[in-house]
C-alpha cells in the first residue's frame, strides 16, 4: 500500500502558503499604528490604548456571511468583490449602535485552495475594511476536500468596534414625531440570493446575458458590491449628535422587519412606498418570478439599504449630508404615537426575536 499524504487526501499546504503571500500586501494596507505584528501570527494584536479616553467604552461585535451570492461569484469567476460584501454585511450591522469599527477577521472555507482566488477574495475584504475604517487583523483559509467540491467556497467574518455607553443608538431614543430617513442600497446587496438565483435560473437567463434595463449583464448587476455605510453613518452621528436616535441595517427580512427592531413599544413607524422607486433589478425579479409583493418586501431590500431615525428638525440636513457624501437619501416616513390603526394592512411587529413597536408600509411605488 502506498503511503497516504496530506496532499493526496486533498489538502495542499503549499498552496495555502502561496495564498498568504499573495494577500499580504492587501491586508497590510488596512493596518495603522494600532496593529502589532504582521500576517501569519496565531492571533492579531491591536493596541487599545486609545480607548483610555472613553468614559465607559462598550465593545460591539457582529458576525455574518454573504450567503449564496458566492454562487454567482463562482459562476462568473469574479472573486474580488465578494469580500466587499462581507465587510458590508458585518460592519454595517455593527455600526447601527453607533460603534466605530476597529478590527475584523475573516474565514474562508473551500474545497481546494487556489491561491489567486483566495487572494482576490481577501483583497476585496481588505478594500472593504479600508472603506469601513477598520483593520483586517486575522483570518483563516480552510481546505475541506470531501465536504466541498473543488471550486466551492464560502466566506464569513466577524468585526468588533467601540462606542461610548451614553452614545449607544437604539430604540430607547426613538420617539413619536421622529423622521425616518432612507439610505439607498447599491443593488440587491447580499440577501435573498436563493430567491433571486431561482427566479433567473427558472427563466433561463444566464449571468452573461446583457439586460437593457440594467445597462450591463445580469451577472455584473448581481455582483454589484453591497454598499458599506459605516463611515457615512458615523459621519451622520458626529454631525447630529443626540438628534440621531437609531439606525437599522436592511438585511434578511427586508425593510419593515429590520426597522421594527429599533422601534420601541408604544409607537409605530410609517414608511411610504411612494417616496422611492426600486431599481430595475427588483422589478425583473418580481416580473420574471411572479413573486408576490409581500414576499419581495420580506426578502429583498428593494432599494433601501439602511435607515436612520432622527429628530424631524434635522431630517433635511441629514439627507443633504448623506447625498453630499455620495449616498442617495430621502425622507422615507415618520414615527407615530400608539399602535398602528386597526385598518392598517401591511404591518410588521418586531423582527428576528425582537419584540417592540410596529412598522406600517403604505402607498405605492411611483412609475418607472
Amino acid at each position: 500500500m502506498e503511503p497516504l499524504t496530506y496532499a493526496a487526501a486533498g489538502v495542499d499546504v503549499e498552496a495555502g502558503d502561496r495564498a498568504v503571500e499573495l494577500m499580504k500586501a492587501a491586508v497590510a494596507r488596512t493596518h495603522g499604528r494600532e496593529v502589532l505584528g504582521g500576517v501569519g501570527g496565531f492571533a492579531g494584536l491591536y493596541d487599545l490604548s486609545a480607548l483610555k479616553t472613553y468614559r465607559r467604552p462598550l465593545l460591539a461585535g457582529s458576525t455574518d456571511g454573504v450567503g449564496t451570492k458566492v454562487a454567482v461569484a463562482r459562476a462568473m469567476d469574479t472573486h474580488d468583490t465578494i469580500g466587499l460584501d462581507l465587510v458590508a454585511m458585518v460592519g454595517d450591522d455593527g455600526v447601527v449602535c453607533g460603534a466605530k469599527p476597529l478590527v475584523m477577521t475573516d474565514y474562508i472555507a473551500c474545497g481546494r485552495v487556489v491561491p489567486e482566488r483566495i487572494a482576490a477574495i481577501v483583497a476585496g475584504i481588505a478594500a472593504g475594511c479600508q472603506v469601513a475604517g477598520c483593520a483586517l487583523v486575522g483570518g483563516e483559509t480552510a481546505e475541506h476536500p470531501g465536504l466541498l467540491e473543488a471550486d466551492e467556497y464560502d466566506v464569513a467574518g466577524a468585526a468588533f468596534g467601540v462606542v461610548e455607553a451614553d452614545a449607544v443608538l437604539g430604540p430607547d431614543r426613538v420617539r413619536a414625531g421622529d423622521a425616518v430617513v432612507a439610505l439607498a442600497s447599491s443593488g440587491v446587496h447580499a440577501n435573498g440570493y436563493s430567491l433571486v438565483r431561482r427566479v433567473f435560473g427558472r427563466a433561463g437567463w444566464s449571468y452573461e446575458r446583457y439586460v437593457e434595463d440594467l445597462g450591463r449583464t445580469l451577472g455584473e448587476e448581481l455582483l454589484e458590491p453591497t454598499r458599506i455605510y459605516s463611515a457615512d453613518a458615523l459621519d451622520l452621528a458626529g454631525a447630529l449628535g443626540p438628534d440621531l436616535h437609531a439606525l437599522a441595517h436592511v438585511t434578511g427580512g427586508g425593510l419593515a422587519a429590520n426597522l421594527a427592531r429599533v422601534v420601541p413599544t408604544g409607537v409605530h413607524a410609517v414608511v411610504d412606498r411612494g417616496t422611492w422607486r426600486p431599481a430595475p433589478v427588483f422589478d425583473l425579479v418580481a416580473r420574471l418570478g411572479g413573486v408576490p409583493r409581500a414576499d419581495l418586501e420580506r426578502t429583498l431590500n428593494l432599494g433601501v439599504g439602511m435607515v436612520a431615525v432622527l429628530d424631524p428638525d434635522r431630517a433635511v440636513e441629514a439627507v443633504e449630508r448623506l447625498v453630499s457624501r455620495g449616498v442617495p437619501a430621502w425622507v422615507l416616513g415618520t414615527v407615530a404615537d400608539g399602535a398602528p390603526p386597526a385598518d392598517a394592512v401591511d404591518v410588521v411587529l418586531g423582527g428576528k426575536g425582537v419584540r417592540g413597536g410596529a412598522v406600517v408600509t403604505v402607498g405605492e411605488h411611483g412609475p418607472a
